[in-house]
């Protein structure tokens, strides 16, 4: 009998609605009926394209004699931590203070008052490599409840409190400034790994907003090592098995140092940061495998992850069958020689397998191997190469196609059209803008209700129940001010400004700091805040970016001001922790450089208007804002007063409350910028 997750919007969620497990989603109603009953609750916290979710759901969830243990002495409450991030940050941090790790599936045993006792991750269906199984957890937990009642409450008041007591150090008063951000790239040179790029050791997450902060850094002070570390991470990237050398697009992460075997999942946060970092990287070197990676990229977001409704799709999954009715990781992507032969044929197999470093032995698992470009220089030439990979491509195309959650997560469309619309712009590429548009208006016309509030998820054009959180908010608003500034629509500025209202109006807390959920948002045993980066901007360091280009476009003291005392944590966690808080250095680069304010006045149809609005996009200062458009347009504020020069058009450029004289020459623009 299906149970109550069936009409969930979450793709999650409802691959276990047919689990003999009694689930519950997260709900009032699931912590009455565990009071009613006197039983704790299991929480179970996961995402669709989570490898071991699948395992522990296959193992236990769909097992009938666990399900029945489950379902007598619990009510059993799943969560999908990209629905509800606030849900599984609190719990999260309770797993990671308990054990010192943590991780998906979260296994989390809580009191009818939603207080946590017992924490763990993923437990197998028979004790293995130290760990208990699922079902001696089960019995455990249940025994603990029956008959150590008091000592449990006492463990769940003291976590709860230890929770509640904890307070971030926000640095004191002030901004970063150079000494931080010297520090800050001080710290990340100690820890950048020369030989394959990148930082630190195994697993290698791509590091996009630490990328985007030495782009800028770059931007701003020349300095050549901080453009190195980028332009060489991000080529090794490319170059790896974590990049789809058929189709474009990243995988979550590499398992090893040298970026050879991925974790084949490919999540649409990841591929809209990365194709606009590698864009930037473009604007800074000229780089061809840096705009080829951003269009490729950008490709694939509207090609795997668009869906009917004109959003983007959340993830597409690690694992597919592999043929032979097996469901197995990588499935999809990997090749051995004799599937290249197959393919192929010997010659052009040969050549492939060269060219790809596909080995008898195999970089993967079976044998088989990850696509990669090795060599520093091609065995092959582009016309050789090219129909080979296409015919590679039409062979995987008849391969099973991986799983894709279809939800629309309002925050990581918002990253989409900010990276599409740059994109677009920067590669004469209108039909990115115009795919970026359509995203925004979903988000508007189904995300955002009369009074600007924002909900967190859709499916198929309909809303989820959940509200959105801080980095909702402030990624909705980037992605509208980038758009705003390559179509030349006040209107998404205007949107953008109401979003940003309610940050300052829900999310503030005193000194500067931002909590990650609404004034009025549900209560949780803790509200959740962090300040640093995970794979995606923090929503603190993503709402003072949009805050201050916001106040660069308006004016806005009050603006500006929220985006200068949200920085004081940068100031304090930069220096000691630059690779988890690289967002709130970008930004942080972007106020120490103004930011620069550029107005382009003309005539849509005139050349030298376009030439200038191209320049201005163009720009490599961090954080510029552009407005374009004819002159005193009301569509935004920099065009005011903004008069053509002889007749023609002209740009402004104004930083730190000064303008210098218009220029008429893109050339003369360039080297301003």
């Amino acid at each position: 009998m299906p149970n109550r997750l069936a009409h969930e919007t979450s793709p999650y969620l409802l691959q276990h609605a047919d689990n003999p497990v009694d689930w519950w989603p997260w709900s009032a109603e699931a912590f009455e009926e565990a009071r009613r009953r006197n039983v704790p609750v299991l929480l179970s916290v996961g995402y669709s394209s989570c490898h071991w979710c699948h395992v522990m759901a296959h193992e236990s969830f769909e097992d009938d004699a666990t399900a029945a243990l489950v379902n007598e002495h619990f009510v059993a409450v799943k969560v999908d931590r990209e629905e509800r991030p606030d849900v599984d940050a609190v719990y999260m941090e309770a797993v990671q203070a308990a054990t010192g790790q943590g991780g998906w599936p979260m296994t989390v045993f809580l009191t009818p008052d939603a207080a946590p006792f017992y924490f763990g991750t993923y437990f197998p269906p028979e004790p293995r490599h130290g760990m208990p199984s699922f079902s001696e957890v089960l019995e455990g937990v249940k025994d603990a409840w029956s008959d150590r009642r008091e000592e449990v409450g006492e463990v769940a008041d003291r976590i709860v409190k230890d929770l509640a007591s904890r307070s971030l150090a926000y640095g004191g008063d002030g901004v970063p400034g150079e000494e931080e951000l010297a520090q800050a790239l001080l710290g990340l040179t100690r820890e950048y790994d020369a030989t394959r790029g990148g930082f630190g050791g195994a697993p290698k997450f791509p590091p996009s907003m630490a990328l985007e902060f030495l782009l800028r850094h770059h931007a701003r002070t020349g300095s050549e090592g901080a453009l190195q570390m980028a332009a060489d991470t991000c080529e090794a990237m490319a170059r790896g098995g974590i990049y789809d050398q058929l189709a474009g697009g990243f995988a979550r992460y590499a398992v090893d140092r040298d970026w050879v075997v991925p974790h084949f999942e490919k999540m649409l946060y990841d591929n809209a940061l990365l194709c606009r970092v590698y864009a930037h990287l473009w604007k800074a070197t000229g780089s061809d495998l840096a705009r080829r990676v951003a269009l490729e990229t950008a490709d694939f977001l509207v090609r795997e992850l668009r869906t009917p409704e004109g959003g983007f799709a959340s993830a597409l999954d690690a694992d597919s069958d592999d043929g032979d009715g097996r469901h197995v990781e990588g499935a999809f992507y990997v090749w051995t020689p004799e599937q290249l032969t197959e393919v192929l044929g010997p010659e052009d197999a040969a050549l492939a397998a060269a060219h790809y470093g596909v080995t008898e032995d195999g970089t993967f698992e079976h044998g088989s191997s990850v696509l990669q470009l090795p060599q520093d220089a091609g065995v092959a030439d582009a016309d050789r190469i090219a129909p080979i990979a296409a015919r590679l491509l039409a062979a995987r195309a008849g391969r099973e196609r991986p799983g894709r959650d279809d939800k629309v997560v309002a925050a990581w469309n918002g990253l989409a059209i900010a990276a599409l619309a740059e994109t677009g712009a920067l590669f004469d590429r209108p039909d990115l803008v115009e795919r970026a548009t359509e995203a925004a208006d979903l988000l508007v016309r189904v995300h955002m209700d009369e009074s600007a509030r924002l909900t967190r998820t859709s499916k198929d054009g309909r809303a989820g129940t959940n509200a959105g959180v801080l980095e909702d908010y402030a990624d909705v608003a980037e992605g509208f001010l980038a758009l705003a500034a390559v179509t030349g629509e006040g209107a998404w500025l205007d949107f953008a400004g109401f979003l940003l209202d309610i940050v300052l109006d829900r999310f503030t807390a005193e000194g500067g700091a931002l909590y990650d959920t609404a004034h009025d948002a549900e209560a949780l045993i803790r509200r959740p805040q962090d300040p640093t980066d995970n794979a995606t901007p923090s929503g603190w360091t993503a709402a003072a970016g949009a805050l201050l280009s916001y106040a660069a476009h308006t004016g806005s003291d009050a603006h500006r001001a929220a985006a200068e005392g949200a920085l004081g944590v940068v100031k304090a966690l930069g220096p000691r922790a630059p690779r988890f808080i690289g967002w709130g250095l970008a930004v942080s680069e972007a106020l120490l450089d103004g930011p620069r304010e550029i107005a382009v006045v003309g005539a849509p149809g005139d050349e030298t208007f376009r030439e200038l609005r191209r320049t201005a996009l163009a720009a490599t200062a961090p954080g510029a804002v552009v407005a374009c458009g004819a002159p005193d347009s009301e569509e935004f504020p920099l065009l005011r007063d903004r008069p053509l020069v002889a007749g023609g058009s002209a740009a402004y450029v104004c930083r730190h409350f000064t303008c210098d004289a218009p220029v008429t020459d893109p050339a003369e623009l360039r080297r301003r910028l």
